[in-house]
C-alpha cells in the first residue's frame, strides 16, 4: 500500500511539472504584444522597423536547435506575408546581445543568435506565405531593439 501511495504522489507531481512546462510555453495564438501587420511581396517602406523590448521569462533553449535567449510566451510581433520572388530577412539590432525565435508558416521554429555580431538575422531564399510569429530574446541582459524585415538580402 505504501509503494501506491509513493506512485500516486510521484505520478502527481510529473502532472504539475508537465503542466507548469505547458503553461509556460510559447503561444502563437497569442496576440503578439508589439503588434503585427499585413505586407504583399514588394512592400514598402523595406525595411520594415518595429522598436521590441527583448526578452521574457522563458528560456529558448527548450525549443532546441540554435534557440537560446529568454523570450516572452507571446510573440513580440506578428508578420503575416503573401510571397512573391522576392528573400525575406528578418534581424534585430540593438546595444546588448538578442536572439531571433520565429515560428514560422509551416508551424517550424527557426533560430538565430549572433549572425553579424551580436545582432541576429533569419532569411528565407523562397519564403512560404502566411504568419511569421516572431521574438526578440535577451542574451544577457533585456533591451530595447529594432526588429527589421526587409526584402533585401
Amino acid at each position: 500500500m505504501r509503494n501506491v501511495r509513493l506512485a500516486s504522489a510521484i505520478a502527481a507531481a510529473l502532472m504539475a511539472a508537465a503542466a507548469a512546462t505547458t503553461a509556460a510555453a510559447q503561444d502563437p495564438a497569442a496576440a503578439a504584444t508589439s503588434g503585427g501587420m499585413r505586407a504583399r511581396a514588394g512592400f514598402t517602406p523595406d525595411p520594415i522597423q518595429v522598436r521590441i523590448y527583448s526578452g521574457g521569462s522563458i528560456d529558448a533553449s527548450r525549443l532546441g536547435g540554435a534557440c537560446v535567449g529568454m523570450i516572452a510566451s507571446a510573440p513580440d510581433y506578428e508578420f503575416t506575408y503573401t510571397a512573391g520572388s522576392f528573400p525575406l530577412s528578418f534581424g534585430v539590432v540593438s546595444d546588448r546581445d538578442t536572439s531571433l525565435v520565429i515560428n514560422g508558416p509551416d508551424g517550424r521554429w527557426y533560430c538565430n543568435d549572433d549572425a553579424e555580431g551580436l545582432n541576429p538575422i533569419l532569411t528565407w531564399g523562397r519564403p512560404p506565405s502566411g504568419s511569421y510569429d516572431v521574438w526578440v530574446g535577451a542574451v544577457g541582459q533585456a533591451a530595447s531593439a529594432t526588429l527589421l524585415i526587409s526584402e533585401s538580402n
